[in-house]
């Protein structure tokens, strides 16, 4: 597939630290060259990168959310091989190929009126992309974790699930936007507006939404729409964690048994992010909300707008979400 950079042994092996009597995830994974390949392998979950911030910064966000992808990796094949941290029901692919885009954004004139607007239009080009490659892995059968880039992504995610299975997705937003802003061009503060429109998504609903960060006309096109729904930050904030667990367990109500889930990580408080906010939920608390959610049946699983920082958090922040994904 033109499309995607496989993971192959000499690129994996270039993340890997190797200890002396220890074994890293890194080394018991075993790289695909073909993603052809994946119909055939017993594994149930896919991992896939999209190093771009495009998304973000047409969106009027900070950029950085392209290096996510990479700071991920360095952490999450460095973890321990032991029997808490299985590795056999997973397949790392690789990432989806930006680089063309990215430079495209990186040359254009930032002064230039149209700018957003440019920028726009090269994350159509990366929605099609996304499309390719995840219908591929749900043709294969298997469930997509993506990690990386900005919440544009989650268009071409939705619309691949759509057309794959010829059926809507519903869909699970942790986050602190909503991110159903206008359509004026593509962004990543709009890939579920277009996903309503055009017919991929039919139950949304937002977790942890923040009522500093949304818009007065969302909420009339929320409240005039009976498949959205959605549930305060703030109000989650005089809780007790069993009460939060309550309306957790209300949006997956909400959505049915079959879903897929969203995590902005602009939704952690002081986490590294494209909208980084001193308010929002701890790192263990979505860890926990991880360890719930992942016994549902999450159609896929996209962490985003988390930007790396200088110390390897946010990857290693990724990491433990991944792991406690793929745990029993």
């Amino acid at each position: 597939m033109k499309h995607l950079n496989y993971l192959d042994r000499k690129k994996l092996e270039l993340y890997l630290k190797p200890r002396y009597g220890e074994t890293k995830i890194g080394q018991e994974l075993e790289p695909i060259s073909d993603i052809s390949n994946l119909k055939d392998m017993p594994q149930e979950y896919v991992i896939v990168g999209i190093p771009e911030d495009i998304g973000v910064v047409a969106n009027h966000g900070k950029a950085g959310t392209a290096l996510a992808w990479d700071s991920f990796l360095r952490s999450f094949l460095n973890t321990q091989k032991n029997d808490y941290n299985p590795v056999d029901n997973v397949v790392i692919l690789g990432n989806i190929d930006c680089t063309i885009e990215l430079k495209k954004a990186r040359e254009f004139d930032k002064n230039h009126n149209d700018y957003h607007v440019f920028l726009g239009d090269l994350v159509e080009s990366i929605d099609d992309k996304v499309y390719e490659v995840v219908k591929a892995i749900y043709l294969a059968n298997k469930i997509p974790v993506i990690i990386g880039g900005g919440h544009n992504n989650a268009y071409g995610i939705i619309k691949a699930y759509a057309e794959a299975f010829d059926r809507p997705l519903n869909v699970l937003n942790i986050d602190a936007h909503t991110d159903l802003r206008h359509m004026d061009y593509r962004h990543s503060g709009n890939g579920f507006s277009y996903a309503l429109k055009n017919k991929y998504l039919k139950k949304y609903f937002i977790f942890g939404l923040h009522e500093n960060y949304t818009p007065h006309y969302v909420f009339n096109d929320i409240k005039s729409n009976a498949h959205i729904d959605f549930c305060f930050f703030d109000h989650l904030l005089h809780l007790n964690p069993l009460e939060r667990l309550s309306k957790l367990k209300h949006a997956c109500n909400f959505l049915g048994e079959n879903f897929g889930l969203e995590i902005d990580c602009d939704s952690m408080g002081n986490f590294n992010s494209s909208a980084m906010s001193p308010s929002g939920f701890t790192t263990d608390q979505m860890r926990n909300m991880l360890s719930l959610l992942k016994r549902n049946s999450l159609e896929y699983i996209h962490f985003c707008e988390a930007i790396p920082d200088e110390h390897g958090l946010t990857g290693k922040a990724l990491s433990y979400f991944v792991s406690d994904l793929l745990r029993v």
